[in-house]
């Protein structure tokens, strides 16, 4: 007992260092407790098999795929149009609206569905996610307060009355409390996050540095100034016909930057977009969309010569003028030993060596875009290619002639497959849908791996591996390794030795200091071992503590469920605490400085609060 009491302890210590990462820390602590016998192999590896381990990786891909369609970007704007400039509305909103789903939606579920929204919200409103993110995650525990199926604890005290003969909770027995403890929340947090949760995005920083965002190339090369998009007809004479047959370039000046087929319908949920590469073999179909770079007034001269329909532009182009779901945009730097100083772009063979196009040249702080071919490259010029995300990012290996500016395959992450959403909206609620409704026999993990797998299925991910990499492993392996930290204090009755000595304490000195040892016994339990067991460990206690006074079990059982909800001092005693960490960059005393505060005030609160909802 002592053994994993020690253990406890050094390992508590090293997070609050910070010196070395946290999962590795959590590891180290299992392996101790392997090597000394307090766990066997097969319980020290059972929080890997565990049910909420295996729902955060899959709600990291759910969560990864609303931030990659786009819809976290359309909630977190309708949510920001309420909020206005104010950032104290924002937060609110935050908080107000992560309660009420939290109140319906497991606290995990609540934090990775609105994560992304949030920090879309905050990168849209210029302001830190971390100033967001903490408060999101306790937000979602607060919430849990509200509903009796809002968060475990609930359940194993009402389980507990009903086991003892009494009268069960009502569904919105918890709403008073849940509302008590928002409000202090909202209180506390406001400014403690001011004062140890702003962070400055060096990532961000960095990539402002290392190279130009799309947006920016767009808008410099003037991409989307002189672009004509026509839609191929039934009709239309160049239905059949390749690229080079059609001989854009020679008969008519302007060139073909891009074909786009659609599938699905153009306002379809199931819709599913192609971009291809104009190269001279890419033969258009009926329904593709051409999109023309050049002259205007020769543009439409092509269009009309083969019977092109005029489409809708607003259709096919985004906020910087151009969509990059598989075809993307990169300068590349000529170095002094490039082989091609004194012939025509055209003659350079990039289509054919590198499957990219040169469509634009900047030289000397000019950018030109039309007549690129006939340019005749110089030493100092900087080239704009075009062409599949994978091969612009090839570039960067396949010659030392040059160096790519920026990093393609990270500008490639950022570009939201917008058309996606509504399958993504969809997907999202159906989950929602499957883990609020108890009458429908799917259990919450397998409702999350459904939504997940859609996700990856829907082609709401450039590819798996890009859905593999939304999965924080750092968070994954904390909370795995942590787990079975559960078992050794309970195995070894470290846990009972502790919350039966501290309740045992207060009890002499009636019903007030019962309630307020339960209520921090079972907060303190809480950093260390999971709130539903926490729960289970302390619910029999509370009873029979009541029981030997002559009180009513009901606070002491609500003390249980609140203060096993109501953790925040420590990044692994929930789910949602360990979620927003690597988002939000946070360290372990961060959890300390912000979380601990907020608990000790939230119990004090609640010992006076509790016995005037349910009297003793």
């Amino acid at each position: 007992m002592y053994t994993t009491l020690v253990i406890l302890l050094v390992t508590a210590i090293l997070f609050a260092v910070g010196r070395v990462r946290s999962d590795i820390i959590a590891l180290c602590a299992l392996i101790c407790l392997l090597l000394t016998g307090n766990l066997t192999t097969a319980e020290a590896l059972s929080g890997f098999s565990n049910p909420v381990v295996i729902m955060m990786a899959g709600l990291f891909i759910v969560g990864g795929a609303v931030l990659q369609t786009g819809l976290a970007k359309m909630i977190g704007g309708r949510i920001m149009g309420l909020a206005g400039n104010s950032e104290m509305k924002l937060f609110l909103l935050v908080m107000v609206v992560t309660s009420v789903i939290g109140a319906f939606v497991s606290n995990t579920g609540t934090v990775a569905l609105m994560l992304p929204i949030v920090v879309s919200m905050a990168a849209g409103s210029r302001i830190s996610s971390s100033r967001l993110l903490m408060p999101l995650a306790f937000a979602s525990s607060m919430g849990g307060m509200l509903t009796l199926i809002g968060t475990p604890p609930n359940l194993v005290v009402q389980e507990a009355l009903i086991e003892s003969g009494y009268e069960p909770l009502k569904f919105f027995s918890f709403f008073p409390v849940g509302v008590v403890a928002i409000l202090v929340g909202i209180i506390v947090l406001v400014p403690l996050s001011k004062m140890f949760l702003v962070k400055s995005d060096k990532a961000s920083d960095n990539g402002r540095k290392a190279g130009k965002s799309l947006a920016q190339l767009v808008s410099e090369y003037g991409l989307a100034d002189n672009l004509c998009v026509y839609k191929v007809g039934l009709q239309s004479k160049a239905k059949g016909m390749t690229i080079g047959q059609l001989n854009v370039f020679g008969s008519y000046g302007v060139s073909v930057i891009e074909v786009r087929r659609v599938t699905g319908g153009q306002r379809g949920l199931i819709k599913n977009v192609e971009q291809k590469l104009a190269s001279a073999d890419t033969v258009l179909a009926a329904t593709d969309v051409v999109f023309v770079s050049g002259d205007k007034e020769k543009a439409r001269l092509f269009a009309a010569d083969y019977g092109l329909e005029q489409a809708n532009a607003g259709e096919y182009r985004c906020e910087s003028g151009l969509d990059f779901y598989d075809l993307g945009i990169a300068e590349i730097l000529l170095m002094p030993d490039f082989k091609f100083f004194g012939r025509m772009v055209k003659d350079c063979g990039f289509r054919e060596k590198y499957g990219v196009n040169i469509i634009g040249l900047r030289r000397k702080g000019e950018n030109m875009t039309e007549g690129v071919g006939d340019m005749v490259i110089k030493s100092g010029d900087v080239l704009l290619v075009q062409g599949v995300w994978d091969n612009i990012s090839r570039l960067t290996s396949e010659d030392e002639q040059w160096v790519v500016l920026g990093q393609p395959l990270e500008e490639a992450a950022k570009v939201t497959l917008d058309y996606k959403a509504p399958v993504a909206a969809i997907i999202m609620t159906l989950m929602v849908v499957l883990m609020v409704f108890d009458f429908i026999p799917v259990a919450p993990v397998t409702a999350v791996l459904i939504a997940a797998v859609l996700m990856i299925l829907a082609g709401c991910f450039r590819s798996v591996e890009a859905a593999y990499k939304t999965i924080n492993w750092e968070s994954i392996v904390l909370i795995a390794a942590m787990m079975p930290m559960s078992v050794a204090l309970t195995k070894t009755g470290a846990s009972t030795l502790v919350s039966q000595s501290l309740v045992s304490s207060f009890g002499n000195y009636g019903p007030y200091a019962l309630l307020a040892g339960i209520y921090f016994a079972t907060s303190v339990l809480t950093m260390f071992i999971s709130n539903t067991a926490t729960a289970v460990l302390m619910a029999p206690i509370a009873m029979s503590s009541a029981a030997s006074l002559g009180t009513s079990p009901y606070p002491m059982l609500i003390a249980v469920a609140v203060g096993a909800s109501m953790c925040f001092a420590s990044p692994f005693s929930t789910p949602p605490n360990a979620l927003v960490m690597q988002a939000g960059r946070y360290t372990f005393m961060d959890y300390v400085r912000v979380g601990l505060p907020l608990q000790v005030i939230m119990g004090i609160v609640m010992v006076v609060v509790l016995p005037l909802i349910f009297p003793f």
